[in-house]
C-alpha cells in the first residue's frame, strides 16, 4: 500500500510588540504595576516596562511631553539605559500613569 506524502507546514512568527496590545491609560498603568508587582528592586527592568509602554502613545509624543528629546528618550529607556529618578518620573507623567507607594 503506498504512503501518503507528508505535507511540510511552514509556521510564521513574528516578534511580540507589547505596545500593540497597550491601548489605554489603564492597560498601561497595569503592565506598569505587574512590573513594579513581581520586581520592585529591578530598576532597569522597570524603565524597559516604560520603554515598552512608550511607543503605544508614540515616542515622540512621550518625548515631548516629557520635556525630552526623542534621542534621549531612547537612550534612557533602552536595554543599556540608566534613566535617573526624574526621567523615569517625567516619562510616568507623560504616560499618564503615577507610580504609587504602599507600605511593604
Amino acid at each position: 500500500m503506498p504512503r501518503a506524502a507528508s505535507k511540510t507546514i511552514k509556521t510564521r512568527t513574528t516578534p511580540y510588540d507589547v505596545a500593540e496590545h497597550l491601548r489605554t491609560p489603564e492597560e498601561m498603568a497595569a503592565y506598569l504595576d505587574a512590573w513594579l508587582e513581581e520586581a520592585p528592586d529591578d530598576a532597569a527592568g522597570i524603565a524597559k516596562a516604560l520603554g515598552d509602554i512608550a511607543p503605544a502613545k508614540g515616542m515622540s509624543q512621550v518625548a515631548k511631553d516629557a520635556g525630552l528629546s526623542r534621542e534621549s528618550l531612547y537612550r534612557a529607556l533602552s536595554a543599556d539605559g540608566n534613566p535617573s529618578f526624574a526621567t523615569v518620573l517625567k516619562v510616568a507623567h507623560a504616560l499618564g500613569v503615577k507610580l504609587q507607594a504602599e507600605a511593604a
